[in-house]
């Protein structure tokens, strides 16, 4: 068996798993976030639903730790009030990023499992655990019977060949990886690194690599535990740790080979993790930076961006936001003087948390403002309504030195003058929709045709609304992030049928990406292929969702009249009279479907 393969059949009454199974996996640790949490309360307490075991749920409020917005702080107040009734650990607003505040507390280590409503939960890759984000119905449903059920995923292998050169970090590693495999070369597989630079990989770095598996279309990167990893997770979960390795005859679905000596500087355009280019690039003036996320907020990252700003300022006109990962890590900054030279500098440094990622304290940027960014995802809306290149902590840190994208060896001596220009605000329009509950097996119904790839979930229901909890609400927000498309929630009928290409729904495991189709009455889904937690928190919901490989044979336009059966799989565009045949739903989605939901 491979990594993944061995850690699933652990935590199963398997002895053995293969690609394609669907177990249900012990959770070792199961984790909601400030913003995920309400609606995972809500979940239990509507279904009637106790507890498995206190001592292995926890609540982690990362998103919004400074409580800046009332809806999360009412959130995180409800979260407490049932933590306390509950005998439930919470790592509050002092604590940092859950995933990260794991691995600190020895909660998550070599071989064990972990869930959270946090989409880089696969960040546990980086000390060989599997951690998953799911949404907040799965993560009732762990709290209340221990386990998830999970279709095993194949596995691909990439071994890194050669050496890294001294001025590339693990975010320019990682950014060279995401230039090779795109968004959804790997979707929906565990990928195994190997290579003989990984053995001197710290944990930081191993962080930043794994943090990204999500924006690869990847369940999970696993790495290799080093002797430092293994000593490191010893001490904090207090045990003596083995971790799992692949047999030598473990099967993957494909080997890939990479060639890391050929690597460059790389930063990624705006709207898409995948879309890179090599420094240096055209002049491009920035507006703010940031230097934090679960990708690039630890101590050595932070140690890379004050070796630059020691001695020099921010461009005047640019505002750069620092946020350690954890608070760990925020004292160790206080400890080696880095928060002074952040300071000097003429950065603002908040507490340890998510920060821009999720709409948290710091970190958003406004209509026309241009950002450069440590985080792992510049999505459209994603870290505010402006533009967001993504780079290395070193990058970021240079480029608000300059107040244009540059690499710390180009910094000029003498600030050089821009002229600013003025954005406009947008203005978002607001209706509301009823929700409805049809779900038939045979379905009939005009189309929607998006002919995109990598719709995520902030095109679909972005972020800034995720404090939303009734599903009757969503529905007028859907797709009002996605270009061409901000007026479909007035335009769609109830029964019409939305078509997109591959990865739809990648990003991150927010439920109210599925929920917004269910209050606009849209029957069903259909896509090339979907984002693994996207695929999930429609199949629990009971939100019809099928991945056709050959939707193409279908010649399908915008309007056409389409009928599937969710049963035998056969679709027909009843337009221009073509019929194929695909994969119908399986066992579990079909139980799921007709028993309403997971609950």
């Amino acid at each position: 068996m491979t990594v993944i393969e061995k850690i699933l059949a652990a935590h199963s009454d398997k002895g053995r798993v293969v690609p394609g199974d669907i177990v249900d996996v012990l959770i070792d640790a199961r984790v909601a976030r400030d913003f995920g949490g309400a609606n995972v309360i809500k979940h239990l307490t509507e279904n009637q639903l106790a507890l498995d075991n206190p001592l292995q749920t926890f609540f982690t409020f990362d998103c919004n730790p400074t409580g800046s917005d009332q809806k999360y702080a009412t959130n995180q107040h409800l979260c407490r009030i049932y933590a306390r009734e509950h005998g439930i650990r919470v790592f509050d607003i002092d604590r940092g990023i859950g995933t990260h505040v794991l691995i600190e507390e020895g909660l998550a280590f070599p071989g064990s499992t972990a869930i959270s409503t946090d989409s880089h939960a696969n960040i546990l890759g980086a000390v060989g655990a599997f951690g998953q984000g799911m949404g907040d119905k799965d993560i009732a449903a762990a709290w209340h019977k221990g386990s998830v059920w999970f279709k095993v995923p194949p596995t691909v292998k990439i071994i890194l060949k050669g050496k890294l050169a001294p001025e590339l970090s693990a975010k320019d590693m990682v950014l060279n990886l995401l230039a090779e495999f795109g968004a959804n070369k790997l979707l929906g597989q565990a990928i195994e690194m190997e290579g003989e630079l990984l053995e001197d990989f710290s944990l930081d770095q191993r962080m930043t690599v794994a943090s990204m598996a999500t924006e690869m279309g990847a369940i999970i990167i696993l790495l290799p535990p080093n002797n430092e990893v293994i000593r490191f997770c010893e001490s904090r979960a207090r045990k003596k740790i083995i971790a799992p390795s692949a047999d030598p005859d473990a099967s993957y679905s494909h080997i890939y080979t990479v060639n890391v000596s050929a690597f460059k500087p790389r930063i990624s355009l705006p709207g898409k993790p995948h879309n890179t280019d090599v420094l240096p690039v055209q002049r491009e003036w920035i507006d703010s930076a940031f230097i934090g996320s679960c990708t690039n907020g630890r101590i050595e990252d932070l140690r890379a961006a004050a070796a630059v700003l020691e001695g020099r300022h921010i461009a005047d006109g640019v505002v750069l936001k620092i946020v350690p990962a954890t608070d760990r890590v925020w004292l160790r900054c206080m400890e080696e003087g880095l928060l002074e030279i952040f300071k000097e500098s003429g950065a603002l440094v908040s507490n340890a948390g998510c920060a821009g990622c999720a709409a948290g304290q710091v970190g958003q940027n406004g209509p026309g403002e241009v950002t450069i960014s440590t985080g792992n995802r510049n999505f459209p809306g994603k870290q505010g309504k402006g533009d967001v290149y993504l780079a290395s902590p070193a990058v970021v840190a240079a480029s608000a030195v300059a107040g244009y994208i540059t690499s710390p060896d180009a910094i000029p001596h003498k600030p050089e003058k821009r002229v600013f220009t003025r954005a406009e605000a947008i203005v978002t329009k607001k209706r509301e929709f009823k929700e409805t509950h049809e779900r038939p097996v045979e379905i009939k119904g005009r189309i929607w045709y998006i002919p995109m790839d990598n719709i995520d979930t902030d095109m679909i229901f972005h972020n800034r609304y995720l404090s939303i909890t009734e599903v009757a609400e969503m529905g007028q927000y859907t797709f009002d992030n996605l270009k061409d498309y901000e007026d479909f929630a007035q335009q769609v009928n109830p029964g019409d049928i939305v078509v997109a290409g591959k990865n739809f729904g990648s990003g991150s495991s927010r439920q109210q990406a599925v929920d917004c189709f269910l209050s606009l009455g849209v029957q069903c889904i259909i896509a090339e292929s979907f984002g693994s937690i996207y695929e999930r928190n429609a199949i629990n919901a009971a939100f019809p969702i099928l991945a056709v490989e050959k939707l193409k044979n279908l010649k399908l336009a915008d309007g056409d009249e389409l009928s599937l059966n969710l049963k035998t799989g056969r679709f027909r565009n009843l337009t221009k009279e073509i019929t194929i045949e695909s994969e119908p739903f399986s066992d579990v989605q079909m139980e799921i479907y007709q028993n309403g939901g997971l609950f």
